[in-house]
């Protein structure tokens, strides 16, 4: 098998401090590109409370106009014409209600401008994709701790790696003058960080990043970890803030690697005490403690579940907002405002904790 990347078309050895073209499919790179030019659509972007019947979705959108799904972050996307955001909003809406789906987030976007991968030359994208994927996971080495807490698999990488090009397919603008291969790079970096925050909420991996950050910082300026009130010092917080945020990163760290306490080898069993010989008050802590233990198992991942899905990584927000609104009485609103999200955001988190703690409970009680 030859070589996806070839020279250029005239076999002639590029200029010295130069570097030929590449060549995929028999097109140059940015030929390839320019005969699908990037194009502004309108977008509508929405959730469902339950699975929507994609195949039969599909058939009845008006034509000219295009869906995807992303698993992972449960996000449809609508692609329809400039000047058709809002029609194509409120078709949706109406759509979903006529089959018992509730939309979620529901939001029109005028303008995007992004290709279609498919519209390009097969040959000529494969060719893209063989090149660019080996050179992505080198590329991405740096950031191996982080993906290894979401992607253990290295076939499951190797399939995030290949639909990350092909989203950077998508978005790149050849107009901009910039090499596909270093808009694919900044775009990886991007993505990583948002694999944290697409599983446990944007406002706790973006809090747990800054703080690996000012502590790396921190030592390779005095050679030692900082103490709290250095730490809280240094990020120009108040210690509170600071003992606040470090316990949203516990959280986080300790959900990230949890399983479910009913599988595996491991799993520690639960005893309940006889209720014919423990005092009301034992009772009331068994009580919570089935409570706790289906709170936890119903945020934890679902090892059944596919990478890609959000059911296999733990619902840190989603068990975040249960236990403060249920122990912690806060009301959501004021938990919005703690975490630095939206009340809709939570609900989208929690009600997938009430589905999955709906049929724990049920385990529980027979």
């Amino acid at each position: 098998m030859t070589s996806a990347v070839q020279s250029s078309p005239s076999d002639q050895p590029a200029e010295a401090g130069t570097r030929a073209p590449l060549v995929f499919g028999g097109i140059p790179e940015a030929e390839g590109f320019a005969r699908v030019p990037i194009t502004a659509r309108d977008r509508v972007h929405f959730r469902v409370d339950r699975d929507l019947p994609l195949a039969e979705f599909r058939a009845d959108l008006p034509d000219g106009v295009t869906v995807s799904h992303d698993e992972g972050e449960g996000l449809y996307r609508v692609d329809g014409p400039c000047g058709q955001g809002q029609v194509l909003a409120d078709w949706i809406r109406a759509w979903c209600a006529g089959r018992d789906c509730t939309t979620v987030g529901l939001r029109a976007e005028a303008g995007v401008r992004r290709r279609a991968p498919r519209d390009l030359p097969p040959a000529f994208l494969e060719d893209l994709c063989r090149h660019y994927q080996p050179l992505s996971l080198k590329r991405l080495q740096r950031n191996m701790s982080t993906i290894r807490l979401h992607l253990p698999d290295p076939d499951d990488l190797g399939q995030q790696v290949a639909e990350w090009i092909l989203k950077a397919v998508g978005q790149y603008d050849e107009t901009k003058g910039v090499p596909f291969g270093a808009f694919l790079a900044t775009q990886l970096s991007k993505w990583v960080h948002d694999l944290g925050r697409n599983a446990h909420g944007r406002t706790a991996a973006d809090t747990e990043n800054r703080q690996q950050k000012a502590i790396a910082a921190f030592q390779a300026e005095h050679q030692r970890r900082p103490t709290e009130r250095e730490l809280a010092a240094y990020m120009g917080q108040s210690v509170a803030t600071l003992r606040r945020n470090s316990q949203t990163v516990a959280t986080l760290n300790g959900l990230r690697n949890l399983q479910s306490l009913d599988g595996g080898p491991d799993a520690t069993e639960v005893l309940l005490p006889d209720s014919h010989e423990a005092p009301d008050q034992i009772m009331d802590e068994a009580d919570q403690t089935l409570l706790s233990h289906a709170l936890t198992a119903a945020c934890a991942p679902d090892p059944t579940a596919a990478r890609s899905q959000r059911a296999a990584q733990p619902n840190v927000l989603g068990w975040a907002t249960w236990y403060l609104t249920t122990w912690g009485r806060q009301t959501k609103t004021q938990v919005s405002a703690d975490l630095g999200t939206s009340v809709r955001n939570m609900n989208v988190h929690a009600d997938r904790v009430e589905r999955a703690l709906k049929d724990r409970l049920a385990e529980l009680s027979e």
